[in-house]
């Protein structure tokens, strides 16, 4: 996936009312810019970041900015929008082209399951039991190599793992893929002193039988792309 518009790096001043970020562009400009993440972004809003920032014109849209990447001082690259999993890995599980989800005729997005949830994405017509697979957006680390999930308690992360589970005993697939928008991952683990319940709901889910993929990304100022499984280490 190929940004819209070439990326313009930036100096960030704060992030704040979790969906905005002040920045300094590289000629002194300050501005503000949308941040599409609802989550905590440990160890990514640190003042005095450099991150990368796309511009677009649409009249439509209250700002003019939006805040894509994070460059680290390594010279890595993390992916802040939560919304891009799902939107690289729609046409590349269509296309058969995720690893252990392969064979589906048919994809469905946001299909109601559970009491009250939506799977990301439905997958049918395989020579195997429905897919249900449920997607999240990996970006903390907090040692070389390793990515960890979530960055602060997510209750609702917990409800989808008993969602998944409960199909798992009803005999079909379910599936929970960690998708990590982090260059520099090499594995991912869950960060159970951030939330312990979710660690506890991840346990539970996976006795009754939930699969766990995760993948890594590459990233950098022209775009972002799926790249190659890495190992899930539980905690």
């Amino acid at each position: 996936m190929r940004f819209q518009t070439p990326l313009m790096p930036a100096t960030l001043i704060r992030r704040y009312k979790r969906f905005l970020a002040d920045a300094r562009l590289e000629d002194g400009t300050e501005i503000t810019a949308h941040v599409a993440n609802p989550g905590s972004m440990l160890g990514l809003a640190d003042p005095g970041t450099r991150i990368w920032l796309e511009r677009n014109d649409d009249p439509k849209r209250k700002l003019r900015y939006a805040w894509r990447l994070v460059e680290h001082e390594t010279g890595a690259f993390t992916g802040v929008d939560t919304a891009v999993p799902n939107r690289l890995l729609r046409p590349a599980l269509a296309a058969g082209q995720v690893a252990g989800l392969e064979g589906y005729a048919t994809l469905r997005p946001e299909v109601r399951y559970g009491e009250k949830s939506r799977v990301d994405f439905l997958l049918t017509g395989g020579a195997r039991p429905d897919a249900w697979v449920e997607v999240k957006s990996v970006t903390l680390s907090r040692q070389p190599g390793l990515a960890e999930f979530p960055d602060s308690v997510t209750a609702r992360g917990a409800r989808h793992l008993a969602d998944l589970a409960a199909m798992a005993q009803a005999g079909q697939r379910a599936v929970m893929l960690y998708l990590v928008q982090r260059s520099d991952a090499r594995a991912v683990t869950l960060a159970a002193d951030l939330d312990p319940g979710y660690a506890r709901a991840f346990a539970s889910a996976t006795a009754a039988g939930v699969e766990v993929l995760a993948f890594g990304c590459r990233l950098d100022p022209e775009g972002i792309r799926i790249a190659a499984p890495l190992p899930f280490h539980a905690p």
